[in-house]
């Protein structure tokens, strides 16, 4: 059995709070930089490439990519024969608050969603937590995606009737695009959960965001679907900013679970072009 002390997970996630806030990962810096060279309309062009020069300089000058240093969503893979010394939970919400303030970052957070009064030190996050017997039996593997709300605010999740089946899936995750418009600042990477139940395919369309969008499902059926997904949300003609072009998103990945005879959960998270999220293994 390996201890690992608390204090351990809390100084790798203020570190990565910061690390993520600054340098996207590399699967969506190269589609940025593929959606230049591929982008046929110049002003859908200029804008990818101003993207592209934005997340450049903020990585040089280890500034945000965004002014939306959005809520710190905390994923936690725990080794079977890993014992965890402390709150773990308190040591995330130490750690986050650590980083937004080392890492002059700005702080979302509001302690009640009705009252709106903020809590200084963007926590608490959203932590999630999970055991695992894959290769990291004797470690804790930490995921931080801080996720802002202006691609938030566009998600949605519907209980489908399962006689809708994948013709319905894809009409709604094409709806929610559509619907978004360029209010998520687009390109947008998509994230859609199916199956489960009603609070947890949502969490599915979360995780979803966090494979790299040039890996696609091992499934062959759900790998066709994102192609074709990919496509016909690329068609809509939104493009970047939502001034009009064929780069409208740069991935979908979807994640499924098995769910009740009786439903078809779908939900659809969509993320922006800083699709944030950052991993390391202790």
């Amino acid at each position: 059995m390996r201890i690992i002390p608390a204090y351990d997970i809390e100084k790798t996630v203020a570190r990565l709070v910061i690390e993520a806030n600054i340098s996207l990962p590399r699967d969506v810096r190269d589609a940025l930089r593929s959606a230049v060279v591929d982008e046929p309309w110049e002003t859908a062009r200029g804008i990818l490439q101003t993207l592209n020069d934005n997340a450049e300089l903020a990585e040089k000058l280890r500034i945000p990519v965004c002014q939306d240093t959005g809520m710190a969503c905390v994923f936690l893979e725990l080794g079977r024969n890993v014992h965890i010394e402390g709150d773990i939970i308190a040591a995330v919400n130490s750690g986050v608050a650590r980083g937004y303030e080392d890492g002059f970052l700005r702080k979302s957070i509001v302690a009640d969603p009705l009252r709106r009064t903020n809590t200084g030190d963007n926590t608490p996050a959203a932590v999630y937590v999970d055991y695992t017997n894959e290769h990291i039996a004797d470690a804790v593997k930490i995921t931080v995606a801080p996720k802002g709300f202006g691609s938030e605010n566009m998600s949605r999740i519907k209980m489908l009737r399962p006689s809708d089946g994948v013709a319905g899936v894809m009409d709604f995750v094409v709806e929610t695009v559509e619907l978004a418009g360029g209010n998520p600042c687009p390109p947008i990477i998509v994230g859609v959960g199916v199956g489960a139940n009603f609070d947890k395919v949502a969490l599915l369309a979360k995780r979803a965001l966090l494979r790299p969008i040039n890996e696609r499902n091992a499934d062959p059926f759900y790998a066709s679907m994102e192609r074709e997904l990919l496509l016909r949300i690329n068609a809509l003609g939104i493009g970047p900013q939502g001034l009009g072009g064929k780069t409208t998103a740069l991935g979908v990945n979807v994640l499924a679970a098995p769910t009740h005879i009786a439903g078809l959960p779908v939900a659809v998270n969509v993320s922006c072009h800083v699709t944030r999220h950052i991993t390391e293994v202790i």
